[in-house]
């Protein structure tokens, strides 16, 4: 949370707390971390209801749509089952991209100026000569 905070910022900031708190400030800090700890206790016993009432144990992580149904609604089989067409067009899809990238590569290879084509025979561009300024002509 605080990993772009050195440790000078980090002590102006409490000196901050210091100065707009005051002596108040230690009972700011208590409220805040009572707080942290209802909140903590509240999705513990919603967490509780819900493994009760749906008779399976639940953990928070298992909120998640995706992980919820993929721990409690789909057994292994039914998993793989869903992903085998999926799979196969992906490794498909996956094989024409990288035979395009390669065909690009060879593209971008042989289309390259700054290194001489000495694969393909054909000689490498110079440059043109640089134009005469006005002051040379004076």
């Amino acid at each position: 949370m605080f990993e772009n905070l050195n440790w000078w910022e980090i002590g102006v900031l409490l000196l901050l707390a210091l100065l707009i708190f005051g002596d108040r400030l230690p009972n700011v800090i208590n409220d805040g971390l009572r707080m942290v700890r209802n909140l903590r206790n509240m999705a513990r016993n919603a967490t509780g209801d819900l493994s009760r009432e749906l008779g399976t144990d639940i953990q928070l992580e298992d909120l998640h749509p995706k992980a919820f149904i993929r721990k409690h609604l789909l057994s292994e089989d039914d998993e793989q089952a869903i992903r085998k067409p999926l799979q196969s067009m992906y490794d498909n899809l996956r094989s024409d991209v990288t035979g395009v990238h390669d065909e690009l590569k060879d593209v971008a290879k042989a289309a390259d100026l700054r290194t001489p084509s000495v694969a393909t025979g054909t000689p490498t561009p110079t440059p043109p000569a640089p134009r005469p300024s006005y002051d040379d002509a004076t």
